[in-house]
């Protein structure tokens, strides 16, 4: 198909709308507890519309926003914070335009009663099933609900969404994954998300009582609840297999987590889906999956990091439109739109938006560049090899892990350069531009002197004047290394099982092909830039590093001359 046919860039002008409803400019809010099917007491917050301060009395839609970091609470200066009357996820523009925004902190969190016994659990998912139909319940309401989320929010969104409630109409899903063993220990590899400590529970306390809970007494007795939660970190590190039981959980704790076995619910209820992750955000990779396991799904990337409102895009609007159409029956022509819109960086040379029928990815060509020692001999230094289209020499290249890594944020979404602490692999300058819209796989033939060692893998894009960014990631220990047929669609990328059964050491000096999928991109590399491939075996991310650095550090061979390559996806005939 034609790049004309398939392609439509569109500027902030030609995306956005002017403005947005204003139908209902004021809000009232109530809070209560709402007891699950189990009796656990969930907090709940009501934000109703509402015109010169007086609620408006006609039934209407409900969006569900369904929490762990507090629905309403304090922040350290003493000011009230409230998710819904924060306009990222649109909530505030939605109350406006006539819906009721609700916001319940999940059990074991905020003013809510419960444990915690596992992160986005079946119990979590049971519980956002019944208070969507409380909600649809209520007198206030249409009784048709939608939700709304990002991240966590995001998961049990997707989550709740499984349980196929019946008045759940449409969700919006941002920055989730399909698969959270394929993301949180991905390669095997525990890497930055998921894995920091849990919050004290003087958080929770900082959490505003419910109306009724003048004195407070109810959520003092709830946080203490709390404190029978299952700590995260511990229950993801405990998991090493995709099989494993986790001593908190007592059952294989990844399968039940993992959204992609109860598609079929979401695809029998009919709900409808859309999925939102921007670029330099990990969970991306798993949000276009994600839209390509459920026909029909709507996806949406901009250019920024986590959970950020993509910029010089209607977002909000989007929204609106999106629930407009599929709780209020609005014939806007949101269904009908092209499938994907996502940000191209370097379109019409600085960056656009562009609209597909297609899903990035769906399409693209592999375009295989070949990893070379560039020169005659067989001795380099670690950074000053090639990449092209042509074999080149058959040899080894070798690199001693580092752990000597720059200290990385807190909440490092994103990778940084790691040119000097592997072997790296460079382009010559392009001839011409090249559209790059997928998933980079590298593949490698790789020896060690260690039965087991992680391996991390870097794409870079190096400007003329030297400036280097990475563009794409992605990990696998050598232990993981057994690809298998995934239970869900992949989009031709490699998948690897991580049962406890096909994991196993790599024999001392024994070769072995690894096939690692990196995160999508979706960029325009100009005329004169380079592309960079980095491979090391650490990464300042991990934030478990100090525990499981070997010493003395494992020395890894890359084989080179037609064994090692990187397949990039050429878009649009490139």
């Amino acid at each position: 198909m034609r790049a004309a046919r398939i392609w439509g860039a569109l500027t902030a002008a030609a995306i956005a709308t002017a403005g947005h409803g204003s139908e209902y400019p004021d809000v009232q809010r109530q809070s209560l507890y709402v007891p699950v099917r189990d009796g656990t007491k969930l907090a709940v917050n009501l934000y109703l519309p509402a015109v010169d301060g007086k609620r408006v009395e006609s039934k209407m839609p409900v969006i569900f926003v369904f929490t762990p970091y507090r629905a309403r609470f304090r922040d350290k200066d003493g000011a009230v914070q409230e998710v819904a009357l924060n306009d990222r996820m649109a909530l505030r523009s939605l109350i406006r335009a006539g819906y009721v925004v609700a916001v319940a902190d999940i059990r074991g969190k905020g003013a809510s009663f419960g444990s915690r016994r596992g992160f986005q659990d079946r119990t979590e998912a049971q519980d956002g099933h019944d208070l969507v139909e409380w909600l649809a319940r209520q007198s206030f309401s249409s009784g048709k609900v939608g939700m709304i989320g990002c991240s966590y929010l995001g998961g049990t969104t997707f989550h709740t969404a499984t349980t196929a409630p019946p008045s759940l109409k449409a969700v919006f899903v941002g920055a989730s994954d399909l698969d959270k063993y394929a993301f949180v220990r991905r390669g095997g590899i525990t890497a930055q998300f998921n894995t920091r400590p849990d919050e004290p529970l003087s958080d929770d306390l900082a959490s505003i009582p419910v109306d009724e809970d003048r004195d407070g007494a109810q959520l003092g007795k709830a946080v203490a609840q709390h404190a029978g939660n299952t700590p995260m970190a511990a229950l993801w590190y405990g998991m090493p297999y995709r099989d494993s039981v986790s001593r908190y959980t007592g059952n294989a704790f990844w399968e039940e987590v993992g959204v992609y076995r109860y598609l079929d619910a979401i695809r029998k209820a009919g709900i409808a889906t859309y999925f939102w992750s921007n670029w330099q955000d990990e969970p991306t990779a798993q949000s276009i999956l994600s839209a390509a396991n459920l026909s029909g799904s709507k996806f949406l990337a901009g250019p920024g990091s986590h959970c950020l409102p993509p910029p010089g895009f209607d977002f909000t609007g989007e929204v609106v439109r999106y629930f407009d159409h599929y709780l209020k029956g609005a014939d806007n022509g949101i269904e009908k739109a092209p499938r994907a819109t996502y940000w191209v960086e370097g379109l019409d040379g600085k960056g656009g938006y562009a609209r597909s029928a297609r899903l990035p990815g769906e399409g693209a060509t592999a375009q295989r560049w070949y990893f070379s020692d560039g020169r005659s001999g067989t001795a380099r230094s670690v950074n000053d090899g090639t990449m092209s289209a042509a074999k080149g020499r058959t040899g080894q290249d070798r690199f001693t892990v580092r752990y000597d890594l720059p200290g990385a944020d807190y909440f490092a979404f994103w990778a940084q350069p790691m040119d000097d602490k592997g072997l790296s692999y460079t382009s010559t300058p392009l001839g011409k531009p090249m559209k790059l819209i997928g998933y980079p796989v590298v593949h490698l033939r790789v020896r060690a002197d260690k039965p087991d060692a992680n391996i991390f893998v870097y794409l870079d894009q190096v400007g003329a004047d030297g400036k280097a960014e990475v563009v794409a990631f992605g990990r696998l220990a050598l232990s993981h290394r057994k690809a298998a047929t995934a239970p869900y669609r992949t989009m031709g990328q490699p998948w690897h099982s991580g049962l406890k059964a096909d994991v196993a050491p790599l024999p001392v000096g024994q070769a072995a092909d690894l096939a690692i999928d990196l995160t999508p991109v979706s960029r325009i590399v100009p005329t004169g830039a380079r592309l960079r491939v980095t491979i090391a075996g650490a990464d300042p991310r991990q934030r478990n590093l100090k525990d499981i650095q070997q010493t003395p550090p494992p020395q890894i061979s890359v084989e080179r001359g037609g064994s090692s390559f990187v397949d990039l996806p050429v878009a649009d005939g490139q």
